[in-house]
């Protein structure tokens, strides 16, 4: 899996269930995708 950060996004590659979990993992620390691009 590949999380590529960009100046407006984030753009998440690999597995379905890969980026499900990530997604929960990072949701636990950022409220929003908002936050998680600014950090």
């Amino acid at each position: 899996m590949k999380i590529y950060r960009l100046p407006n996004g984030i753009v998440l590659t690999g597995k379905a269930w890969e980026i499900r979990a990530k997604l929960k993992e990072y949701g636990k620390t950022f409220r929003t995708i908002k936050e998680w691009i600014r950090s």
